[in-house]
């Protein structure tokens, strides 16, 4: 069941709010639209793992183990940067503290007045 425009805009309204006060527990959720995928990051990353890959074989094939554990060392960083997402430009926000107490006293007060109209509606 689609959610209405009203529905729609009090979600939104939630998410900001909800990056405004606990922007690293946001960012974790994933809901951040200032992440973003890289593809340069990607790119590397596999050639970084397809690197340790043959790192790691030509370690096996040498018995060498410090060759063997360089390229599984190479192959995980290539994994780990394939996956990191970068911060798009433009993010920063200048003078957030004073912004962030007046949203969300008027954020409270607007809910505060529907909440209010409800109760009227149903008397």
């Amino acid at each position: 069941m689609p959610l209405s425009e009203h529905e729609q805009k009090l979600l939104e309204q939630l998410e900001r709010q909800l990056h405004e006060d606990d922007p690293k527990f946001a960012s974790s959720m994933g809901s951040d639209p200032g992440r973003t995928w890289s593809t340069r990051h990607i790119v590397i990353g596999v050639l970084a793992t397809l690197a340790g890959v043959l790192l790691l074989l030509v370690g096996v094939s040498l018995q060498n183990i410090f060759v063997g554990v360089l390229g599984f060392v190479v192959m995980g960083a290539g994994v780990y940067f394939a996956t990191m997402r970068s911060a798009s430009s433009g993010k920063a926000k200048a003078g957030g503290r004073g912004k962030k107490s007046k949203g969300k006293s008027s954020f409270m007060s607007s809910l505060e007045e529907r909440w209010d109209e409800r109760r009227r509606g149903e008397s």
